[in-house]
């Protein structure tokens, strides 16, 4: 199953008492899903279609709720692709008067792609609004193992405006995409789409996002602690070689013997302990020596040796 699928089965078990919301809920699902039907005996209704049983169940129970009507349930299996079933509900009426329930009829009996204002003018209408969206035309990523992305689809403009408008109230930023024939409205910041969940009222589906994106958060924290790590450990390592380079530059011209007691006892230290760090080496010194101090003597033991280096190139020319 996927996490799209467990939302959608969390958000079917929900309990819906509120008949205006019941309504909301359905107008988006029949706004995005819905088609009007003739069926074999030559009767009109309404129907509204989706792959998702969980969803089904849902269009089934709504049908009865706010219509007043016993609804019929078609199932058909896909022949192509991935082969799904695909669930048909479907309800004989009056069709204009069923969509004139659900605020999807204007008032001059044209069937536009908005949705009445007073169908969605309480904040928990919207929230059914949004919720009825995502389960019919919804989809999330699992947030464990891709990028975080939520997008509800549509064919209309008009839909896909009404979709971020009632969005914006809860302050989530949508943003709308072209995708073939279809238009995207998406969310793809994690925070974002948290807040969605709890709006939608998948709140069991929340608390496991919340719990992916923490550990890819700390994941990606230990990560770029390990890559600083190692960074830092490079450069130890490249300034190391550097050093014991130019001790032993020094030693081959038997220039040791003639460094003061300090500058000779770090050479000593860095030649036994090539992997220490400037802390370590200035811990071995006797006394012990500050970082700062050790860092000084060592840049002043490549400094003779390179200057050794310069004049014994000069005598040679």
């Amino acid at each position: 199953m996927t996490f799209s699928e467990e939302v959608k089965q969390e958000l079917a078990r929900l309990s819906r008492s509120g008949s205006c919301c019941q309504r909301a809920e359905l107008a988006a699902l029949i706004r995005l899903n819905g088609s009007i039907e003739i069926s074999r005996a030559g009767q009109w209704g309404l129907s509204v279609t989706t792959q998702n049983p969980a969803t089904a169940r849902v269009i089934f129970k709504l049908f009865r709720a706010v219509f007043g009507v016993q609804a019929e349930i078609y199932i058909r299996r896909k022949v192509r692709l991935r082969k799904n079933n695909v669930y048909m509900v479907w309800c004989r009426g009056n069709v204009p008067d069923l969509l004139r329930q659900v605020g999807l009829l204007e008032e001059k009996g044209e069937l536009g792609h908005g949705v009445a204002a007073w169908v969605v003018e309480r904040p928990c209408c919207r929230r059914a609004y949004l919720r009825g969206a995502f389960l019919a035309s919804g989809a999330i990523n699992d947030p464990r193992k891709v990028s975080y992305h939520m997008e509800i689809t549509t064919e209309y403009e008009e839909q896909a405006v009404v979709l971020c408008e009632l969005m914006a109230q809860e302050q989530l930023t949508a943003k709308v995409v072209a995708r073939k024939d279809s238009l995207v409205v998406y969310l793809k910041e994690g925070e974002q789409i948290v807040r969605f969940l709890n709006v939608v009222g998948a709140h069991a589906a929340l608390l496991q996002f919340e719990n992916a994106r923490i550990k890819k958060q700390m994941r990606n924290q230990v990560n770029r602690l390990v890559n600083a790590e190692t960074a830092n450990l490079s450069k130890t390592v490249e300034a190391a070689m550097r050093q014991i380079e130019a001790i032993r530059s020094l030693a081959a011209r038997q220039e040791l013997a003639k460094l003061s007691p300090g500058l000779k006892q770090i050479a000593e230290l860095r030649l036994s302990h090539p992997e220490a760090s400037l802390q370590e080496l200035g811990q071995l010194a006797d006394p012990p020596l500050s970082k700062s101090a050790v860092n000084h003597r060592l840049r002043k033991l490549m400094s003779l040796a390179c200057s050794r280096k310069d004049n014994a190139t000069e005598a040679e020319q």
